[in-house]
């Protein structure tokens, strides 16, 4: 059975992902920040899925993570089948007068330099091989300016824009790169984020759906999976190529501003 890293292993869509694989058999490489939860992960897994768990303790903010990934994979002899980036995080608040520098900065290296770090070092192993599937969790806020998300927003446009370039590249190779862009979820992301007084989770979806809708769309090597939208998500992700730019903007700002500020 194919093996599969995931970074973020233990939080939100990331214990999905685990869950999803381990279930039909699959071994993990579990990476995280914390290698206590990734022991308490790996332990639970073993348990309950009789697969084989490996764990990676690593801050994807910092620069050599991508790299020490890398070769603690090699030094046990180990290049995933499936590769699911799916750390990462968001942050409310105005750019310039509320979110920090170190906040941001930190935002651009976890969901941006950490998965293009990570996938230069391991697609060309994986194209030497031939084969190998790839998901990179985007979000539906790529398709959109993101005021009070600025940054945020910013990085799942690249994330996107960077993923569908890959996917064209990769064609005759056996290699997929496949992007999941996930609409609004209750997981931890929202409470770190500082979002759960805010129009734009007040729905959130449940994120084991756009888990299993993200797997499968990465083992068929689809290009974008959008999954997970609430009712208002689902014409404003379609209309937002065409929808008057200051309006889109008005409308976004409204539905990420707490219910306790003031507009």
């Amino acid at each position: 059975m194919a093996l599969a890293l995931i970074t973020g292993s233990y939080g939100g869509l990331g214990t999905e992902f685990v869950k999803i694989h381990a279930s039909k058999g699959g071994d993990l490489i579990l990476v995280g920040r914390s290698q206590a939860k990734l022991d308490e992960q790996k332990a639970q897994v073993e348990a309950e899925y009789k697969v084989t768990a490996y764990t990676i303790a690593a801050d994807l903010s910092a620069e050599e993570s991508a790299q020490f990934i890398y070769d603690e994979c090699k030094k046990l002899g180990l290049l995933p089948d499936y590769f699911i980036n799916n750390a990462g995080f968001g942050g409310q608040g105005d750019f310039a007068r509320e979110r920090t520098m170190e906040q941001d900065l930190s935002m651009i290296k976890v969901n941006i330099e950490a998965p293009t770090r990570l996938l230069k070092l391991f697609l060309p192993d994986m194209i030497e091989r031939g084969s190998g599937k790839v998901l990179n969790v985007s979000s539906t806020a790529a398709t959109m300016p993101g005021p009070l998300q600025a940054v945020y927003y910013a990085t799942k446009a690249y994330v996107t824009s960077w993923s569908n370039a890959l996917w064209r590249e990769l064609q005759g190779t056996g290699v997929t790169v496949s992007c999941l862009m996930p609409g609004a979820m209750a997981t931890g992301f929202v409470a770190a984020g500082g979002l759960d007084d805010t129009k734009l989770f007040a729905n959130a979806v449940s994120p084991d759906k756009v888990a299993e809708e993200g797997y499968e769309g990465m083992l068929k090597g689809e290009l974008n999976v959008v999954s997970g939208l609430v009712a208002w998500q689902k014409p404003m992700v379609s209309m937002a190529p065409v929808m008057p730019r200051k309006a889109m903007l008005d409308f976004v700002y409204n539905q990420q501003v707490s219910g306790s500020a003031k507009k």
